[in-house]
């Protein structure tokens, strides 16, 4: 007789499995655009508008527009008061959220008067803006700010009200000190409403700061779309709105990355639940 040893016998994953998994994964992200792509250039070849160029038009435009001294002039600057903007807003958003959101006195004190402010839209502060802080970085990044912290804002105050009142409870009866209870209890249960305020805010953040550049600036992404429209330089101007889609689409993917990380045990426990 032979001894069991213990181990189940398993079959070794083929190599067109993997192939066709991975294939698949690339199929998904990048069929549609390269439908698209294609759909638009049969279009292009058919009609006389200088207005709508080719792909490889556009293409040619985007190599010779922006792979060089434009990028370091305008694309990294207007990166940096993005970045800048949206870390303000984060920074604002999560720690006026949370104290809001704990505080029901100052809550139902100050809920008109975000809604108000709410309601205006953040364009039509940029020349406000521009006579308090004059045509400055400060500016763009403000203007940024006034939009981008508000879906921040609001999701940290509904995901503070919203944690759980018996684990609270459970935590006030062991006695737990109100820090611990801050950082343990409160921000991770209000962290999934928390990542969508921010979700909400690269998108509203990425407009302004491309709105801000067009109404005051000397450079900048925007302020470059703006001078190719009105020179009629089309494919440039419809090279920059490719880069800006460009932008929005490693801004997903970054976010992706990091909420993957944050709410690691959020989604642990939906692939449970699932189960």
């Amino acid at each position: 007789m032979t001894a069991y040893t213990g181990r189940i016998a398993t079959r070794p994953r083929s190599r067109r499995t993997i192939g066709s998994r991975i294939a698949a994964s690339l199929l998904y992200p990048l069929g549609l655009p390269t439908l698209l792509l294609v759909l638009w250039g049969l279009v292009a070849t058919r009609t006389t508008s200088r207005f709508f160029p080719d792909p490889l038009t556009i293409a040619e435009a985007f190599r010779d527009t922006w792979v060089g001294p434009a990028f370091v002039d305008d694309v990294l600057p207007s990166l940096a008061r993005l970045g800048l903007g949206v870390a303000a807003s984060i920074v604002l958003g999560i720690a006026a959220g949370t104290v809001i959101g704990l505080t029901r006195w100052l809550r139902d004190l100050l809920e008109p008067l975000l809604e108000f402010l709410r309601a205006i839209p953040p364009p039509v502060l940029i020349p406000v803006a521009m006579l308090l802080l004059g045509i400055t970085d400060t500016m763009k990044v403000v203007v940024i700010v006034s939009g981008a912290v508000w879906p921040i804002l609001l999701n940290t105050i509904e995901g503070v009200r919203g944690t759980d009142s018996v684990m609270k409870e459970t935590a006030e009866s062991f006695q737990v000190s109100w820090w611990e209870r801050l950082w343990f209890l409160v921000l991770p249960a209000a962290s999934p409403r928390i990542m969508a305020g921010v979700r909400q805010a690269l998108s509203v953040a990425l407009i302004l700061m491309v709105i801000s550049e067009m109404f005051a600036s000397s450079s900048g992404l925007g302020y470059r779309i703006a001078y190719f429209q009105r020179n009629y330089l089309i494919a440039e101007m419809w090279s920059g709105i490719v880069l800006l889609g460009l932008v929005g689409v490693f801004l997903a993917v970054a976010f992706g990355l990091v909420e993957r990380r944050v709410l690691r045990w959020y989604h642990g426990i939906r692939e449970v639940n699932r189960a």
